[in-house]
């Protein structure tokens, strides 16, 4: 098959690759698009410490059955498909406890720390356990299905963050997983939105997929925006995703005594916190982390329109692009969020026998 190899930091090469053979409880999928993540991007950079060539990335994907192995049913070759990005066992403490993204023998697609390392979905196929399969809603398509992993990463964020009905909720950063989290937000309950971030284009768009006020914090002292658009400097509840110093310090400031601050961000490995701030003001910080379950939900909303992901999406380009898609993203290019791209249709078929 061919691939999309991370074979050095800012290097991506377009390979054949050996085809990935399914396991009996695994299923081989024919990938119809796969989106590159902003992790991804810092990742390919080197200095992460999560994209360790030479790796296939590629955890937000979708496409179709295209083998399955001798002890999976139920998945008809043809059919339509998404999948976690975590390979989870099903079998430990965490998950007999519904946290699949704390399994203890977890891997992640297309990411590579040893403890974690599994190749990904850049590629024209890729063999998962079926156990992490999702069936993609009629009308629904691949372009946008595979925007329902970070989807359900800030679905996740806003299920274990304590969101009052009709409360105020801030949000630092308008990247993907920013702007999703508000309209996660808002489809808990919250009242308000608030998106804070420093591009104006982007702010834009938050405004058109529903954000109820916007704040570029390079304007100002964010704290008087906060204020004039709800009432107070600081709120209850602050989601962070971007994920560097100025960032967390700014969503450390921005809420309020006794507040819950969930950090889904992850670009920095370590930063320094005013510890000082945290305790006497008695907040609460939590770490989110991937999804746990959020697929069906997600599923069910994007089909229903209460989710928007297709504004996220600039560019679709052909994987053998990949390295161009990369450069163009780690540039910043303007109005540039997510890119999809897209394997070659029917280029090649697997060796799938007796598996």
């Amino acid at each position: 098959m061919k691939a999309l190899v991370h074979t050095a930091p800012l290097k991506l090469e377009y390979v054949d690759w050996p085809d990935p053979i399914p396991a009996p409880d695994e299923v081989l999928v024919r990938v119809a698009a796969v989106a590159i993540c902003g992790s991804d991007v810092h990742g390919y950079t080197g200095t992460t410490g999560r994209r360790i060539p030479p790796i296939i990335m590629g955890h937000e994907a979708s496409g179709v059955v295209e083998a399955v192995g001798r002890q999976v049913t139920g998945w008809p070759r043809g059919t339509r498909v998404t999948f976690d990005s975590t390979v989870y066992c099903n079998e430990c403490p965490e998950c007999r406890r519904g946290r699949i993204n704390l399994c203890e023998k977890r891997q992640i697609l297309g990411v590579s720390p040893p403890a974690f390392r599994r190749h990904g979905a850049m590629a024209e196929f890729v063999a998962v356990p079926h156990w992490i399969l999702h069936r993609l809603p009629d009308g629904l398509s691949f372009e946008e299905a595979a925007l329902v992993e970070p989807a359900a990463v800030a679905l996740h964020a806003a299920r274990i963050t304590p969101i009052e009905p009709g409360g105020a909720v801030v949000v630092i950063g308008a990247g993907a997983i920013g702007l999703l989290a508000m309209q996660a937000a808002k489809l808990r309950g919250a009242g308000k939105v608030v998106v804070v971030d420093v591009r104006e284009e982007r702010l834009l768009l938050a405004t058109q997929l529903g954000a109820d006020a916007v704040v570029n914090s390079q304007s100002g002292d964010p704290r008087d925006a906060l204020e004039t658009a709800t009432g107070r400097p600081s709120v209850n509840v602050v989601f962070e995703a971007v994920g560097i110093q100025q960032t967390v310090q700014l969503a450390t400031d921005l809420t309020a005594p006794g507040g819950n601050l969930t950090l889904i961000g992850n670009v920095q490995p370590s930063i320094e916190q005013n510890l000082q701030a945290i305790v006497s003001k008695e907040l609460t910080i939590r770490g989110s982390a991937a999804s746990a379950g959020e697929y069906p939900a997600c599923l069910a909303f994007l089909a229903a329109g209460r989710f928007q992901v297709g504004p996220l999406i600039s560019r679709v380009m052909p994987l053998a692009d990949g390295q161009t898609a990369f450069d163009a993203l780690r540039r910043g290019e303007p109005g540039l969020l997510k890119i999809v791209l897209r394997p070659e249709p029917g280029a090649t078929s697997p060796e799938v026998a007796n598996v």
